[in-house]
């Protein structure tokens, strides 16, 4: 796959298959690009309905030239453990950033999501998310707020008293489980709707359907969640005895 920015007339190419109707896997296959460059791009600049190849290759120079800017002399990609490709991990930072967006996160929430994901440590300062970013305390300081609310990074204080937020491994079970009470929220809240429409009625039956499902998802979540909760602290390539 070649590498390097995307072209303006790649944009334009891009700008005419969203308008053709084709997925971006389509797209990226026509490109010689990976479909995640695709996704970013779009996701990036406006959305499948909004992209416009002028506007996202203007944007996409003024981020550059911003970045240029806020360096400071002599700055580098730190040195990564174990080897790694410095740039590999920038790149695929970037990529989980760009599906936890497509997923419903913010951006500013899912690039401070990402960051703290492939730490080693899996935490971070405030500070060291505001060097590591480039972004200001009070970005830091409302994706987090958001990132707690929903179970996916705590906070705790060091040795030195400094303030840490961390995703822990059981980040995921945490997750899933908040989904599965704000499903469960939902179906209460549809429910309700029911007498008020009236049952029997078209919308009351949509509703009632809904809510109906809503509680089958929101159970299923919450099972399944428990019956593999396991899986997030076994090595890679092994099961717990329960888990088929």
């Amino acid at each position: 796959m070649p590498g390097g920015r995307l072209t303006r007339q790649e944009r334009q190419q891009i700008a005419s298959g969203l308008a053709d109707g084709h997925a971006y896997a389509e797209i990226a296959r026509r490109l010689n690009r990976p479909t995640s460059t695709i996704t970013r791009e779009v996701t990036r600049n406006g959305g499948p309905t909004g992209y416009r190849a002028e506007a996202a290759h203007r944007a996409t120079e003024h981020r550059a030239h911003r970045r240029r800017k806020a360096a400071p002399p002599g700055a580098r990609t730190p040195p990564q453990p174990y080897g790694r490709d410095a740039e590999a991990v920038r790149a695929y930072e970037e990529v989980l950033t760009t599906v936890l967006m497509a997923s419903g996160m913010p951006l500013m929430m899912s690039r401070v999501m990402a960051c703290l994901t492939v730490t080693d440590t899996g935490s971070l300062t405030a500070a060291e998310l505001v060097q590591r970013l480039r972004i200001s305390p009070a970005s830091v300081s409302k994706a987090i707020a958001f990132l707690e609310s929903q179970g996916m990074v705590r906070r705790e204080r060091d040795e030195g008293r400094r303030e840490r937020y961390i995703v822990d491994d059981d980040v995921m079970y945490q997750s899933m489980m908040a989904s599965a009470r704000s499903t469960a929220q939902l179906a209460g809240t549809t429910r309700q709707g029911v007498p008020v429409l009236g049952h029997g009625t078209p919308a009351g039956v949509r509703l009632e359907n809904m809510a109906r499902f809503l509680e089958h998802v929101s159970e299923a979540i919450a099972r399944a969640a428990e019956q593999v909760r396991d899986v997030l602290h076994t090595k890679p390539g092994t099961l717990p005895d329960s888990t088929t």
